[in-house]
């Protein structure tokens, strides 16, 4: 596995934990990353930077969340699979070097690893219908 899917993956596990606790990001921060002391530098650092981002911007995202979900509310859609939504939509508006395709592509895998048989295809339908808005 590459750097940057362990950072995500971290990113949907400590954001799971944010919402499940409502923990602020600094203790989510600390008590995930004694369990992971041996992990480098770079890979911590890139989860911290999606975790804490889409905290900071997680009404826009679920405003966007709403508005593509259709027939879902958020606090009825799988906890792992909100979150790694939001992860994904944070990344589509906040970091422009990564193209919206390897987004949805590694939110699916993820999602393949961490959650129920039929959230690679919701995941990728929420996400494709984002996409579309945000390239016109």
């Amino acid at each position: 596995m590459g750097p940057r899917r362990k950072a995500r993956e971290y990113a949907l596990q400590m954001l799971f934990q944010w919402d499940i606790t409502h923990d602020t990001m600094d203790q989510v921060f600390a008590t995930f990353f004694q369990n992971q002391p041996e992990e480098s530098e770079a890979v911590a650092d890139f989860a911290r930077q999606l975790a804490l981002g889409t905290v900071e911007h997680v009404e826009q995202i679920d405003e966007m969340i709403r508005r593509h979900a259709e027939h879902w509310r958020l606090d009825r859609m799988a906890t792992v699979d909100r979150n790694l939504l939001r992860l994904a939509i944070y990344e589509f508006l906040y970091d422009r070097d990564t193209p919206k395709t390897v987004v949805i592509n590694e939110a699916i895998e993820i999602a393949r690893r961490f959650s129920a048989q039929e959230s690679p295809q919701f995941i990728n339908g929420v996400l494709d219908s984002i996409k579309k808005e945000l390239e016109r």
